[in-house]
């Protein structure tokens, strides 16, 4: 990693940040078709101990370290980004039309503060096309299918479009992920509320047990939530029994952040990731944990650079960890030097 920092990443952040992610992607892409390239990937990225393994919501992962939703929107890389090591790797939101998404630009990076704000609005080639790709997929890790509405798509309409998604992405993923709490969509956030909430995941369970085989539902929930928002949410996935949350997405915060504040008024609303985040999402964790007795399992994410940061929410209670940002500003290796750092715990 100490290569992508003093070499690599100097150069990518000079290029816009939506362009060079499609562009390193295409690079990664074009990589993986020589032969041997893949296993060699694999070599040099993959740490392959039994120690790492969890068992979570019936799967097992073989490392708990994955990548957040947002980085590969329509299962377009899941084999190559496999190659990386990542323990699962979460798809989307894919909503079930296509969308353009918000105008451009849309992403931007605050490298003083490790950060990136986005206000991408669910670009995305729909769930049909999503679903399509993940038919084809070559690797066997495990994905997860994060799913939203349309942004065209009223909000007592919502459950439809979720509903539509689960159905076309059910035979191809691992696991679901019930998005409300993105900053980008309008009045998305709303459906956090308890009754709203309760009515999707509900009938996503009612609509999960007339399948072959059942996929485990989590619920993603906003860094923003004060504690009495924290306790409905508990008592939801209790009474909905669903199988766990992700805490948590972006943040609408701008503190505490060392950018100038000219800089982020210039760049204006979107959802806020990387390390202004660590904390804040490491306190919602155990504050979810420690309230529910920790009753059900955790996927912990934001701003999780290093494995102290890993560890720091294990043990605020998350069974696994998702990067974003982190993989963003420390490169290719994250999955590696946080799953050696946890090792090196575990002896």
């Amino acid at each position: 990693m100490g290569l992508y920092k003093s070499l690599i990443f100097p150069f990518l952040k000079r290029i816009d940040p939506e362009s060079i992610h499609y562009k390193a992607m295409d690079a990664l892409s074009l990589a993986c078709k020589i032969p041997f390239m893949g296993s060699f990937l694999r070599r040099l990225y993959v740490i392959d101990d039994k120690r790492l393994e969890k068992k979570v919501f019936g799967l097992t992962f073989k490392n708990p370290v994955g990548l957040a939703a947002g980085f590969d929107k329509n299962a377009l890389w899941i084999d190559q980004l496999s190659n990386l090591g990542f323990g699962f790797i979460e798809i989307g939101t894919v909503t079930p039309k296509a969308q353009p998404g918000n105008d451009k630009p849309r992403l931007f990076r605050l490298v003083k503060d490790e950060a990136i704000i986005n206000r991408m609005g669910f670009n995305n080639e729909g769930s049909v096309k999503a679903a399509e790709l993940l038919k084809v997929r070559e690797s066997n890790v495990i994905v997860g299918g994060n799913i939203g509405k349309n942004k065209v798509t009223p909000n007592e309409n919502a459950l439809d479009d979720y509903l539509l998604s689960f159905d076309h992405l059910h035979p191809y993923v691992d696991y679901f992920v019930v998005n409300v709490s993105s900053p980008n969509t309008p009045g998305l956030r709303e459906l956090q509320d308890k009754e709203p909430l309760s009515r999707i995941l509900n009938s996503l369970k009612e609509r999960n047990k007339t399948k072959t085989a059942e996929k485990p539902i989590l619920l993603k929930i906003a860094p923003d939530l004060t504690d009495s928002q924290l306790d409905d949410i508990i008592d939801i996935v209790k009474e909905t029994k669903i199988d766990g949350l992700i805490a948590t997405n972006t943040t609408i915060a701008r503190e505490p952040l060392t950018s100038s504040k000219e800089e982020i008024e210039a760049i204006g609303a979107g959802g806020l990731s990387g390390k202004p985040l660590t904390k804040r999402s490491t306190e919602v964790i155990r504050y979810l944990h420690e309230k529910s007795g920790g009753s059900f399992p955790i996927i912990g994410v934001g701003g999780i650079y290093t494995a102290n940061d890993a560890l720091e929410k294990l043990e605020a209670g998350a069974s696994l960890v998702q990067v974003y940002s982190g993989f963003i500003y420390e490169g290719p290796g994250i999955v590696k030097s946080i799953c050696k750092g946890l090792l090196t715990q575990k002896n």
